[in-house]
């Protein structure tokens, strides 16, 4: 009798193995194909319509992985439309451009886009959202801050203090404009401030373009400072508070794009990248449950 329990016990043992096994060849393939196509898979796999998801969380820099997914969704024909979800203080003027450019080509080709901003959608943050057609906004949102900053610090003063001294050798004397070393020379500074100038001009002409509103009106609000998301409404900044949800609505009642439809992120990484994740990670999943089943923990490799 004991016997034919050990039997029974193994034959259960050699089941599992086995499953686990059929299991990473299916995700191996699965990995393999996805290298193979390279960012090519059939858009019969992936399905049929749905609303892009283009989250922008932090930081607003230069992305050109995210650019290039962006340029391919303008090409996607099951795309109905897309959601822009910010929470961004602010970032480069460069990369918020970049993305302004494409939000923009995305709205030329036919999609509608909408933007929904989060606890924080300042700057560079306000900048990505005004391609929109519509802007909405939480009540408190900390939006607004249209402008630009160019920051440096000076610690010639210290440095004379501890004895030390800087020398630098230059093409030009705006070469080394600004440096920590010294202070800021007049023509340094005038410089300088052409180049923040021009920025904040170009800033402005996409807030009187996207809003269309007059320049004088929003150079009046375009002098940094910050707003809530009541306030950029009433200021003409924002179209309506309101979230996903709401923006979910509007597109329902404004372009027919049902509320029901499936939503899908725009991931800046390749379709291998992207399988390589899946795989991995279902492996590792696979991998564990194996050890469960026999009875190991990771950690102590003990048996229980």
């Amino acid at each position: 009798m004991a016997l034919e329990t050990d039997l029974l016990i193994d034959r259960r043992r050699l089941k599992r193995q086995a499953g686990f096994w059929r299991a990473a060849f299916v995700l191996g393939a699965l990995l393999v194909a996805g290298l193979a196509w390279g960012g090519h898979l059939s858009k019969d796999l992936l399905g049929g319509d749905y609303v892009a998801r283009l989250p922008l969380k932090g930081t607003i820099t230069d992305d050109e992985r995210l650019l290039r997914r962006l340029h391919e969704a303008r090409e996607d024909d099951r795309i109905r439309a897309v959601l822009v979800v910010i929470d961004s203080p602010g970032g480069t003027v460069a990369g918020g451009e970049g993305l302004h450019r494409a939000i923009s080509a995305l709205r030329a080709a036919g999609k509608p886009v909408v933007a929904v901003m989060g606890a924080t959608a300042a700057s560079a943050g306000y900048m990505v959202a005004l391609p929109a057609e519509r802007i909405f906004a939480r009540e408190a949102t900390l939006t607004g801050s249209i402008g630009v900053i160019l920051q440096s610090f000076e610690v010639s003063d210290l440095m004379g203090r501890l004895g030390l001294r800087a020398e630098s050798l230059t093409s030009g004397p705006l070469k080394d404009q600004p440096s920590p070393f010294r202070p800021l020379t007049e023509e340094g500074r005038a410089a300088l401030s052409a180049v923040v100038r021009d920025m904040y001009d170009q800033f402005v002409a996409m807030v009187v373009a996207g809003r269309r509103m007059p320049e004088a009106e929003v150079r009046r609000l375009a002098d940094g400072r910050v707003m809530t998301g009541r306030q950029a409404v009433a200021a003409g900044l924002v179209d309506a508070i309101g979230g996903e949800t709401e923006a979910r609505r509007w597109l329902a009642e404004t372009h027919a794009v049902p509320e029901a439809l499936d939503t899908r992120d725009i991931d800046p990484r390749s379709t291998a990248e992207r399988a390589f994740s899946l795989a991995s990670s279902r492996f590792w999943q696979a991998g564990m449950s194996a050890l469960r089943a026999e009875g190991w923990w990771p950690g102590t490799m003990l048996p229980r």
